[in-house]
């Protein structure tokens, strides 16, 4: 379908144009739709955008366009000398949301820690054995395991205890999965027998409210006017329009019907940046693009099929395919700005001939079979998977692997790679707290086997690294654990780095106030409309 048609056919336009003109209103061309918006069941910015950076807050959070951790809904805390306890001073006054299906009757306190963080812990919680999910995050970062206990000391206070150290505790509870949600409103939805509501329903304390949402079409926030920071809600109504297609998004960038979009074709970006309406942030992106090889699989269980097929990749060739400048090759399992990143690695070079070899003395000397998952989406590591995969495709063939390339909606696909059913995909990672476990433990540990370690590789020698690493304090020594585990992760080959893209921002002039965040997401608060 051509795009002027598109743009006159697609429903909802011609209203967002008009909305666009409204006073206050922000409207933002996101890249797809939620899974739901219970932030706890799920890992990925799209779901993240709609609910964590919108509806929700936590305990602590990121300072907005940073790394840097600052009160949330604790005004502050203290850690205790051997590093188990963590006590949390809750902040006052502030008010959950009154939508059109709740309406609290008291302000947030203790209990809605507790009901949060009790959810995600206990198996037995009668609103999770009511409601049964899992939730990945939690679990790939060992936070169930290590958890001792969430206490109530008082209405306003409350505190963690840990059974082990872990350097990036405070960290973690600013991400998003962490948001916390409302035990009356939970309450009401048990008592009511609808307790799946909350992942469609939400009620939180954040900036804006939840008013309504069209799958693949749009959500509809309402400006929260009596947020508990004053001054960072700055649009009465803030709009996603879901659209899927970049070269459409950059349509309704240029005609106005959206203010903000995101994942730009690299193509389009120096025309973006040549129209005078238009201006494009950039920055070096916190993330990684890979080829996740199933280990749990035959033949890729054997080291010398993964260093092949590695070596068979012409990586070159798809970042000037794929990327068009904007990315750079990634060598390691974590972008060069973080802390710990081993310099001293090399990635094999491509080597069509020594891959055949690898194959033949792997047994394999006519090659084989095996699937090759490809996103539907764009992601920020990612900007066309499609093409990334015909390329990998074409490269392996050529060695007498035959790759069949399959794909599934955003959330089957992801939902069928924690489940193991892919041999190998494209998947990649956005930093989320600036850690070093964020990348090695949440992508490659032993925690994550059924959540985002979609290599299914649980290795000792470097489960013990990561495990000694989380459990100590002193930044050197962490660096020196983590720099050897990436030198375990290259010799191991569970996946093929590909690249680091760098993130482009597009937005029209008249928005005023937004920055990029190192961790993909996107945040409305503290923007605002000329």
């Amino acid at each position: 379908m051509k795009i002027a048609k598109h743009l006159l056919l697609t429903a909802g336009l011609v209203a967002g144009a008009s909305m666009a003109q409204a006073a206050g209103t922000l409207i933002y061309c996101s890249e797809g739709s939620p899974a739901g918006f219970d932030p706890g069941q799920y890992t990925t910015g799209t779901d993240f955008d709609a609910s964590a950076e919108t509806v929700f807050n936590r305990l602590v959070q990121f300072e907005r366009g940073g790394t840097k951790v600052i009160p949330g809904l604790a005004e502050k805390w203290e850690v205790s000398p051997d590093g188990l306890n963590y006590t949390f001073h809750l902040r006052k006054g502030v008010k959950f949301h009154t939508t059109d299906y709740f309406k609290p009757s008291r302000e947030f306190n203790a209990d809605d820690v507790l009901f949060t963080f009790q959810r995600m812990l206990d198996k037995n919680h009668p609103f999770r054995k009511a409601y049964p999910t899992e939730f990945p995050y939690f679990t790939d970062m060992g936070m169930d395991a290590n958890i001792a206990q969430v206490e109530k000391i008082d209405p306003y206070t409350v505190k963690f205890t840990l059974k082990k150290i872990d350097a990036a505790f405070v960290q973690d509870l600013a991400m998003s999965f962490a948001s916390i949600q409302s035990a009356e409103y939970a309450d009401k939805l048990l008592k009511e027998g609808k307790p799946q509501l909350i992942n469609q329903q939400p009620v939180g304390t954040g900036p804006f409210i939840f008013k309504r949402y069209q799958k693949d079409a749009q959500i509809r926030f309402a400006g929260n006017k009596e947020y508990w920071n004053k001054g960072e809600v700055k649009v009465d109504n803030l709009v996603f329009a879901i659209t899927t297609d970049p070269s459409v998004r950059f349509q309704k960038l240029k005609a106005g019907e959206c203010q903000v979009t995101t994942f730009p074709r690299p193509a389009d970006v120096p025309a973006m940046k040549a129209d005078p309406k238009l201006k494009v942030m950039s920055q070096s992106g916190f993330n990684l693009g890979y080829v996740a090889y199933n280990v749990k699989h035959k033949p890729l269980e054997k080291l010398e099929v993964r260093q092949a097929l590695d070596m068979a990749i012409n990586k070159k060739a798809i970042i000037d395919a794929v990327y068009q400048g904007a990315g750079q090759p990634a060598t390691n399992p974590m972008p060069p700005t973080q802390w710990s990143y081993n310099k001293s690695l090399k990635d094999a070079p491509y080597n069509p001939e020594k891959a055949k070899e690898l194959l033949k003395k792997a047994g394999f000397p006519s090659g084989f079979e095996l699937s090759l998952w490809a996103m539907p989406v764009q992601r920020p590591y990612n900007p066309n998977a499609k093409v990334m995969a015909e390329m990998i495709q074409s490269d392996w063939a050529k060695i007498g692997v035959k790759a069949k390339i399959q794909s599934y909606e955003w959330g089957e696909y992801l939902k069928r790679a924690k489940a193991g059913e892919h041999d190998s995909m494209l998947i990649g990672w956005t930093g989320d707290n600036g850690d070093p476990d964020n990348w090695l433990g949440v992508l490659f540990g032993c925690d994550a086997m059924n959540g985002n370690n979609f290599s299914k590789w649980c290795y000792k020698p470097f489960e013990d690294l990561i495990q000694k690493g989380k459990a100590t304090a002193n930044v050197g020594e962490r660096t020196k654990l983590y720099m050897k585990a990436q030198e375990i992760v290259k010799q191991q080959v569970p996946l093929t780095t590909i690249a680091h893209s760098t993130v482009n921002q597009p937005m029209r002039k008249e928005v005023e106030g937004f920055k990029v965040s190192p961790f993909g997401l996107n945040s409305f608060y503290g923007v605002s409309v000329k």
